[in-house]
């Protein structure tokens, strides 16, 4: 009989534990924002000055050929999910945020504009011109652009925790870091309260 009310109890537990907690897959829609980290060591800068575990934003892509993610990494690139998965998982944890009240039509718009960008080379100085994208510029530019929403934020580099990789800073600047230099960070994004989380974990 205790065995019973034991297997019993576990089955209510199982069933009380909502999707977004278990080791699944999440369930992803167009548009929809993913996050990861990374071991390298841009991402380990990257959480320093921003305090926050994200280093690495992507822009769901659901289309007939399968679920991709549009990404700023070493190029602009359309990455399978299941590959992009791989990869966070190796990393660390993953975040999936959804844009609140944009329709599935203005979403899928932002993603036509982020594969727009498509072949661009990666921006390592984090400017905000459009022959050189870095991740987070990559989906803001794209809800800018198609969908007349701007999320995140924008922040000076100074305004950043960049004490204690301010020699890494000026190797990758060959010089003075250009503390005026407004970016927008996958952290800022992450924050954005019009994003729903949907999904946290590995």
């Amino acid at each position: 009989m205790k065995r019973i009310l034991a297997a019993a109890c576990l089955s209510v537990l199982a069933l009380g534990v909502s999707p977004a907690t278990r080791a699944g897959e999440p369930e992803l829609r167009e548009g929809d924002l993913v996050f990861e980290t990374s071991s390298s060591s841009q991402s380990a800068a990257i959480q320093w000055a921003t305090g926050r575990r994200w280093s690495l934003v992507g822009i769901v892509d659901v289309a007939p050929d399968g679920t991709f993610v549009v990404e700023a990494l070493g190029k602009v690139s359309r990455t399978p999910w299941k590959a992009w998965r791989r990869r966070a998982r190796g990393g660390g944890d993953l975040l999936v945020l959804r844009p609140r009240g944009l329709s599935g039509e203005a979403r899928s718009r932002a993603v036509g504009r982020a594969k727009s960008f498509l072949g661009r080379r990666y921006d390592p100085r984090f400017g905000w011109g459009d022959d050189r994208i870095y991740c987070s510029e990559l989906v803001v530019k794209a809800y800018e652009r198609a969908a007349g929403v701007s999320y995140g934020r924008r922040e000076r580099l100074g305004d950043l925790r960049l004490a204690g990789i301010e020699g890494a800073m000026e190797e990758r600047w060959g010089g003075e870091v250009p503390r005026g230099l407004v970016l927008v960070t996958p952290a800022s994004l992450a924050g954005d309260r019009r994003l729903v989380r949907v999904y946290e974990g590995r």
